[in-house]
C-alpha cells in the first residue's frame, strides 16, 4: 500500500491546504490549523471536466473545515486536473465534441455512459486506496467517522458506487447532471446509509426523470430529495441541510472561522 507523501502546504484563513500524492494519485488535504485529531472526514467528489480545487469545490471544504472542524479530502480522477490522459480519456473528448457540434442526443448520451463506467472502473479503487491511505495517518486513525461530501455529476456517479461498496462512508451527499445508468441504479440499492440528494431541474442534458429514478433506488430510510431551479453548470446548493453531515458524523467545532 502506498502511504500519504505531502509535497505541499499553505494555509488561509485557519484553513491548512497539502497537497498530496499516494502513488501517482494526486489529492488535497484540507483541515482546520488548529484542529482536534480524529475530526470527521469528508470526501468530495469533482464534476466531469474540474479538478480537485475547482472553485465550487475549494469554496465548500473550506465552509466544512471552517465550519464544522471537518477534514475534507479530494483527488483528481482519471484524466482529469494533474491527471495525465491515456488514449481512452482524449478520443472521449473528441466524441464529447463531435457529438455536440452534431447534436446528437443519443450519440451524447452513449458517449457519456461508456466513458463514465470507464472512469469509475478506475476511480473508485483509487479512492480506496487514498483512504487507506489517509487512515494511517495518525490525525486521521481508523475510528474517524467518513462521510461524501459530494459532488455533482461525476462526482457522484464515483460516489455512488463507491458508497456501495465502502462501509467506512456513513453518510452521502449527492446530486444530479449525469445520465444515470443500470449498474448505477443496481449501486444504489445496495446503499442503506443516510443520503441527501440534489437535483439541478432544468438540467439541459440528463432528463430529470432518470435523476429521480436514481434517488428511488436508493434503500436508505432516510434519504432527502432538493430540487433547485438551474441548469446543468448553474447546480445551486440553497435550501439544503447543511447540518446533515454534521448531524450523522458528529462535529468538532461548530464555530464559524
Amino acid at each position: 500500500m502506498h502511504p500519504v507523501r505531502f509535497t505541499t502546504q499553505t494555509s488561509s484563513n485557519g484553513v491548512l491546504e497539502r497537497d498530496f500524492l499516494v502513488g501517482d494519485v494526486p489529492g488535497v488535504l484540507w483541515s482546520p490549523v488548529s484542529g482536534r485529531d480524529h475530526a470527521p472526514l469528508v470526501l468530495m467528489g469533482h464534476g466531469g471536466g474540474l479538478h480537485k480545487k475547482s472553485p465550487a469545490l475549494t469554496a465548500r471544504a473550506h465552509d466544512a473545515v471552517s465550519t464544522w472542524g471537518f477534514t475534507v479530502a479530494a483527488i483528481d480522477a482519471p484524466g482529469h486536473g494533474d491527471r495525465p490522459r491515456t488514449a481512452e480519456d482524449e478520443q472521449a473528448r473528441v466524441d464529447f465534441r463531435q457529438a455536440q457540434a452534431a447534436g446528437d442526443t443519443e450519440r451524447f448520451r452513449s458517449v457519456s455512459v461508456r466513458y463514465v463506467t470507464s472512469l469509475v472502473e478506475r476511480a473508485v479503487p483509487e479512492w480506496q486506496a487514498v483512504l487507506d491511505a489517509l487512515q494511517k495517518l495518525p490525525e486521521i486513525g481508523t475510528e474517524t467517522p467518513i462521510g461524501y461530501g459530494g459532488g455533482i455529476s461525476l462526482g457522484t456517479a464515483v460516489g455512488v458506487p463507491l458508497t456501495a461498496i465502502e462501509p467506512r462512508i456513513t453518510a452521502a451527499v449527492f446530486g444530479g447532471g449525469f445520465f444515470v445508468y443500470e449498474a448505477l441504479i443496481d449501486a444504489a440499492r445496495r446503499i442503506t446509509v443516510p443520503i441527501q440528494f440534489l437535483l439541478p431541474w432544468d438540467d439541459e442534458h440528463v432528463d430529470r426523470q432518470s435523476a429521480l429514478a436514481l434517488f428511488d433506488a436508493f434503500a436508505s430510510e432516510e434519504k432527502t430529495l432538493h430540487a433547485n431551479p438551474g441548469d446543468h453548470r448553474t447546480i445551486r446548493w440553497i435550501g439544503v441541510d447543511n447540518e446533515f453531515l454534521a448531524r450523522h458524523l458528529g462535529q468538532a467545532s461548530t464555530s464559524p472561522a
